[in-house]
């Protein structure tokens, strides 16, 4: 594994550890992993697990005012932390451990627990604190079970952060079939491919808004991938486009998962949305059924439940996990609406406002949108947009301000109904992506 604070050979934890003596002080405990560097929450993870009774994730943005709650929920009584952590004057805990990303001498063998040790993630919280959710690394690692080993050495990068469950995700393939180059949210673009280039890495994620900011560095030519993996948002057919026409030697493909219901999918024809098959599929490991116009998801990578007194299901009575993405079906595919509690309400009629974006993200000088409502004193609200340009090609320059506002008020008024077509669009020069690499949205 490597990062930006070093690297670390996954061989030498045979020998080495990172807590050292320090590790048999969290046997049978709760541990609140807090680290700021990722490198040192990856080998606390690796070390963790078997030895500790319970672990919680703790995201790197995780605002301190929230950790009161997540110990109290979780019932945390130990807390591994880095020299550099934020939340290190926030936690009061019986046992307090710091590492650092570097191995010592292990006395002796690593006895595992006689149960499995369960792991807590976060969800994103972006409207309050967030939801604990508990899973194990059975349920964690349900969608690697029975791949085969790769023909030749796998390297794998992300954007995402590991803490976070499509991060996660990526980190446990790369324990499992190859070796990981991890991101640093401050690091430049041209840096993070600089050091993928030198690792040579031949598998890379991230989201959507990931992959629409290395589209406009125009850097995208410094790697060469053979897999490009795309999850977290709803992909349009103009970043998929955009990828294959960086990557042309990559397979470039795109995922559905979430913290609570685990990897439904995968995708690799090069087209936006699903098959219809895949809905209702016998004999499928996963299962998925479209209710009331929602995708929901039935399988062994589902987590167990979420955490707290008065925590509402995780699943329906039926096992579902109900996702709250709406879906909708168009020549025999299924394609991403939006989330349920996003729709704009304009006059009693619903608009989805990923449906719009990927109307404007489909013009070839559009780099990246964000639709959002607008009060309106008539219909409640209208649709307003906001438009991020691709730079100049070459010869080329994109049209001019007003003239690219026509063009896609027009492109929208022939592919969309009156009521979703954008009442006003405004070209921006960048758009806020959180730290979990989605654009930020004002009702999320």
């Amino acid at each position: 594994m490597r990062g930006t604070q070093g690297i670390v050979a996954l061989r030498d934890l045979e020998s080495g550890s990172a807590f050292g003596a320090e590790l048999e002080s969290l046997r049978d405990r709760c541990v609140l992993i807090a680290t700021r560097d990722q490198l040192t929450a990856a080998l606390a993870l690796l070390e963790l697990d078997g030895v500790a009774r319970r672990i919680i994730l703790c995201t790197p943005d995780l605002k301190a005012d929230y950790l009161p709650g997540i110990v109290s929920t979780a019932g945390a009584d130990a807390c591994v932390l880095d020299a550099d952590s934020p939340l290190a004057g926030a936690l009061e805990l019986p046992v307090r451990v710091v590492i650092a990303p570097r191995l010592k001498p292990l006395s002796a063998q690593r006895p595992r627990r006689p149960a499995p040790t369960e792991w807590v993630l976060l969800t994103s919280g972006t409207t309050g604190a967030p939801k604990l959710v508990l899973h194990t690394l059975a349920s964690l690692t349900f969608a690697l079970a029975g791949q085969a080993l790769p023909a030749t050495p796998v390297t794998w990068s992300t954007f995402y952060d590991i803490r976070r469950y499509g991060g996660l995700q990526i980190f446990l393939r790369a324990v499992h079939l190859g070796s990981l180059v991890l991101s640093d949210p401050n690091e430049a673009v041209a840096d993070f491919f600089g050091r993928v280039a030198a690792a040579g890495v031949t598998h890379i994620s991230g989201t959507p808004s990931h992959w629409r900011k290395a589209l406009m560095s125009g850097l995208t030519a410094r790697i060469a991938p053979g897999y490009v993996r795309l999850s977290g948002e709803i992909p349009d057919q103009g970043v998929l486009d955009g990828l294959k026409a960086a990557y042309p030697q990559a397979m470039v493909a795109h995922a559905f998962a979430s913290t609570e219901a685990g990897v439904a999918f995968e995708v690799r024809d090069g087209l936006a949305g699903f098959p219809v098959e895949l809905v209702g599929a016998a004999g499928s490991r996963v299962e998925l059924k479209v209710d009331e116009d929602t995708l929901r998801i039935r399988s062994g990578g589902t987590a167990q439940r979420y955490l707290g007194d008065g925590a509402e299901p995780l699943r329906g009575p039926d096992g579902f996990v109900d996702t709250g993405d709406r879906v909708e079906a168009r020549n025999g595919r299924y394609y991403f609406l939006g989330r349920r509690g996003g729709v704009i309400n304009v006059g009693g009629l619903k608009v989805h406002p990923e449906e719009v974006e990927a109307v404007l993200n489909s013009h070839p000088w559009v780099r990246l949108s964000l639709v959002r409502p607008r009060r309106n004193p008539i219909t409640g609200a209208v649709v307003s947009a906001e438009v991020v340009v691709k730079d100049a090609e070459g010869a080329a320059a994109p049209p001019a301000a007003a003239d690219l506002v026509r063009e896609l008020t027009e492109r929208c008024r022939q592919a969309l109904p009156a009521h979703k077509v954008p009442a006003m669009i405004r070209i921006v020069p960048s758009l806020e992506i959180s730290p979990s690499g989605k654009l930020v949205r004002p009702n999320a």
